[in-house]
């Protein structure tokens, strides 16, 4: 009996500290990337319908459920993802499992639920956590069709000062960036 708990215990904590080293989704094998299950067919040139059956590439959570917050990228060999946030959507695309440029991405503007062209967009890189209330998965970047309603939306936000500066394009996105969003789902470089 003690054998066994020691052993589960041994277990356990061998598990809690992979969570600290680990730099890839849970559960994950260290050889695969961790997007790498959860890419599908995507043709591009147009958004694909969202689906109760897709995952998000990133977190595993229904897009379906996040209708304000969803996004989706295609790349140019037919293979795509999507995703339930534009912070998911910044994961994949500074660290894609897939060799193939991203030919067209889209995201929701941002408080609709509308789908624009995310390589057009403008993003407002909010970094505040105290300023998000209830967003699914965290904190997330706020996308806009029209550069003037990001500068507009840096009025509205008071959680933290922000200026033009904060405001970039989907092609500025880097590790660093989406680590803000969604650290440590975001993995090193190969």
């Amino acid at each position: 009996m003690l054998g066994a708990l020691g052993i589960g215990v041994t277990t356990s904590i061998a598990g809690c500290l992979g969570e600290l080293v680990d730099n890839g989704a849970e559960g994950e094998d260290d050889d695969e990337h961790p997007f790498a299950d959860r890419v599908i067919d995507h043709p591009g040139g147009e958004s694909i319908p969202f689906t109760e059956d897709q995952h998000c590439a990133v977190c595993n959570m229904r897009p379906t459920s996040y209708a304000r917050w969803q996004g989706q990228l295609a790349h140019e060999n037919g293979e795509g993802a999507v995703f339930d946030t534009p912070g998911c959507l910044f994961a994949y695309y500074a660290a894609p499992p897939v060799e193939s440029p991203v030919s067209d991405a889209w995201t929701t503007n941002f408080g609709t639920t509308e789908l624009i062209d995310a390589t057009d967009a403008h993003f407002v890189l909010v970094t505040d956590e105290d300023g998000v209330d209830s967003e699914p998965m965290g904190l997330n970047p706020r996308p806009f069709a029209a550069r003037e309603d990001a500068v507009a939306y840096l009025d509205e936000w008071d959680a933290e000062a922000l200026t033009e500066e904060d405001i970039i394009e989907l092609s500025a996105v880097d590790r660093e960036i989406a680590r803000i969003y969604r650290g440590r789902r975001v993995p090193d470089e190969p």
